[in-house]
């Protein structure tokens, strides 16, 4: 095998993410615009993110990722005192660079850099971690009991519910449900005894359950779990018609663009659709708008190349470690590209997350090339046996 740095990086998963960076430039060059705001200075800055993002996932993967493990610890300490500090200025406590925004004390914003959210790169960060801890459980544990699963699993608690209780307080729901994604995955893969994983699949259903049951008849609980604007949000998906004038009203135009659309869509440029944000959040409207169902379908296909080429690195991988990073960047796509495509026709509620790779915004890119980096890295360090 060559020793040479380039013929170790998997050029079907560049060219996957190569396709989509072509998607969202056109997506976001299409998205219809208030007169004040130009596509341009949106596409440039998406153009601008993609190309450091390259440049961040290509340090990853010559980095290494089980250096990555060895600073984990530290990445968590970073990220975790930056959430404290926003959380700190949403009690008024003044925080250089924290931002409030739609609602939510989540970003800083940086000179010259803009917006930066440190829930995005906790993303990464805690599947570093959660992996980390699986890793060194079962070195130290060969033979494990019942204990010494409930063990693993409170360690993944612990280091869990930090960052998952701040992201939630900001109030950030949609990366919260991100970062309970990426948990999940990673307890299923974890070596933990199914009848304690389905006992903590039971009790996330029922809790769902009485939330539901709260939310029609009692409303104590949801009004202290949920912020106002996440419960119109609730309203609006249920019911968009009756909110059309407020809550419903974005939702009920995504309605209109997916379904004007067609089968081959009305081109881009040509959409007359209103859709506050539509370069972002609701990219997906557009691109069903502007180039219909099959347009929309080939998206999700080359999603579903994605997926599976990430899975094909943790199967392939002789490296725990490396294996369990795959299926926490799995859950965390899997989940986003789910909710995200699914909010957008009334599948699912709308939380506010990006579509991975193709809506605008400068962290939720960063997190995402830097979680190609890593499964790049991956691959590069599975080595290839004569006899297998």
């Amino acid at each position: 095998m060559k020793n040479d740095i380039f013929s170790k990086l998997d050029y079907t998963l560049i060219f996957i993410v190569f396709l989509l960076f072509c998607a969202s430039l056109i997506a976001i060059h299409s998205a219809p615009l208030t007169p004040d705001l130009e596509g341009s200075h949106f596409v440039l800055r998406q153009f601008m993110w993609y190309v450091i993002g390259t440049v961040v996932a290509f340090g990853v993967f010559i980095l290494d990722y089980e250096r990555l493990k060895a600073l984990s610890w530290i990445f968590y300490a970073i990220f975790l005192v930056l959430l404290l500090g926003l959380m700190a200025a949403k009690h008024g406590i003044p925080v250089p660079f924290a931002h409030k925004s739609h609602g939510a004390f989540s970003w800083y914003q940086l000179p010259a850099v803009g917006q930066i959210q440190p829930s995005e790169f906790m993303k990464i960060v805690l599947i570093l971690l959660i992996g980390r801890l699986i890793v060194e459980h079962q070195e130290k544990w060969i033979e494990k009991t019942v204990k010494d699963d409930f063990r693993l699993l409170g360690k993944i608690f612990l280091v869990s519910l930090p960052p998952l209780g701040l992201v939630l307080l900001q109030p950030d729901l949609g990366t919260a449900l991100v970062l309970m994604a990426i948990i999940a995955s990673m307890i299923l893969v974890s070596g933990i005894r199914w009848r304690i994983i389905f006992g903590l699949l039971a009790a996330g259903i029922l809790g769902i359950v009485l939330l539901v049951l709260d939310y029609f008849y009692t409303k104590l609980v949801v009004n202290i779990v949920l912020a106002e604007h996440q419960l119109e949000r609730f309203y609006g998906w249920l019911d968009p018609y009756k909110h059309s004038n407020n809550e419903g009203f974005q939702l009920i135009n995504s309605l209109n663009a997916v379904g004007s659309g067609k089968l081959y869509g009305v081109g881009p440029g040509n959409q007359n659709i209103s859709l506050p944000e539509s370069y972002n959040d609701f990219v997906f409207s557009v691109i069903c708008n502007a180039f219909g169902f099959v347009g929309a379908s080939l998206l999700i296909a080359l999603f579903f190349l994605l997926i599976y080429r990430i899975i094909y690195s943790a199967i392939k991988t002789h490296d725990p470690y490396g294996a369990y990073l795959c299926t926490g960047i799995t859950g965390m796509l899997t989940f986003t590209i789910f909710q995200n495509i699914g909010m957008t026709i009334q599948v699912m509620p709308i939380t506010g997350i990006p579509l991975p790779f193709i809506s605008y915004g400068g962290s939720s890119l960063l997190s995402n090339m830097i979680a190609i980096g890593i499964v790049l890295s991956v691959q590069a360090q599975t080595r290839k046996y004569m006899f297998s």
